[in-house]
């Protein structure tokens, strides 16, 4: 097991909030650069443009490539987390609404939470556990799936991503990397080249997007939507738990829902609203209440220092 804090301190919460706010606006970029892009095409040279500004960054600030074991763990994390998830992610989201999706990927927490304990990174408690159930709970409202029909394998793929996200956080705090810009750098680079090469095989048309939307959205999800928010997921592991730092996917949707309707005009439902508040509640039980068991250690060891 790790000493990592269950609880975040202020600057780790910061940098949280600041990543749940980047990637639930991604889900509404993504849309747009949809329009013209081809899915696997564009989630490629989204983070092939990604990780030239990370590749760039370490030449003017001579910091080198991963090596050993650094270098493995860096690429494991980009075919995970940018290759598997974004690929999975995107070839569901052709057939699946971005609402629909966000109830399955709302699983993240309780896989991370599972493979944490797998690793033997954290343990299974009953507090984060039951947080995890009642944020996916809140999706499950928030979205209001009804009983349309759904197909299964876009519904499978969803579910492929969340192992795949869980994992690739899980790996980087089990094996935490020497430097965070090198290894978002060299992640991004091997998990773009693959997403293009699939994209290649599976004959995906690439096509330079000519509308001025599409730049917009591309830009966004290459620098924030990429380098700002993957920089603060590697910053936010290096401070907390895995199982902590997965909560950010039941926050997505949220303000994916907000976003959605300042910049989209989509319509804020009654559903959303409530759905949206059982998430945050969802979130607080599971890993941002402290508990008073914890909160009397915690005093006794400020006092015996």
């Amino acid at each position: 097991m790790t000493d990592t804090p269950s609880v975040p301190d202020r600057l780790t919460l910061a940098a949280f909030s600041a990543a749940v706010l980047i990637g639930g606006v991604n889900f509404v970029a993504v849309r747009y650069s949809n329009r013209e892009l081809e899915p696997l095409f564009g989630a490629g040279v989204r983070f092939s443009i990604a990780a030239l500004l990370f590749l760039g960054f370490m030449a003017l600030r001579r910091i080198g490539i991963p090596r050993s074991r650094d270098l493995a763990v860096a690429v494991v994390y980009g075919v995970l987390s940018f290759t598997l998830t974004y690929a999975a992610i995107y070839w569901a989201l052709q057939e699946l609404s971005a609402g629909i999706a966000a109830v399955v990927f709302a699983a993240t927490p309780v896989i991370t939470l599972i493979l944490a304990a797998v690793h033997r990174l954290e343990r299974i408690t009953g507090r984060g556990l039951a947080g995890a159930l009642i944020a996916i709970g809140g999706i499950v409202v928030l979205a209001n799936p009804g009983g349309e029909g759904l197909p299964m394998m876009r519904l499978g793929a969803v579910v492929l991503a969340s192992i795949g996200a869980a994992e690739a956080s899980v790996i980087v705090k089990r094996f935490p990397p020497k430097h965070q810009i090198a290894t978002n750098g060299v992640a991004m680079a091997a998990g773009s080249a693959l997403l293009l090469a699939v994209s290649a095989l599976t004959g995906e048309s690439w096509v330079v997007p000519g509308a001025a939307q599409t730049w917009t959205a591309l830009l966004y999800l290459s620098v924030l939507g990429s380098v700002g928010l993957f920089g603060l997921i590697l910053f936010t592991l290096g401070r907390w738990t895995a199982s902590g730092v997965a909560y950010m996917a039941p926050l997505f949707p949220v303000v994916a829902m907000i976003a959605g309707a300042a910049i989209a005009g989509e319509e804020i439902t009654a559903n959303g609203v409530v759905g949206g508040m059982i998430v945050i509640v969802g979130v607080y039980v599971g890993v941002l209440r402290r508990s008073r068991r914890r909160e009397r250690l915690e005093s006794q060891v400020a006092e015996a220092g």
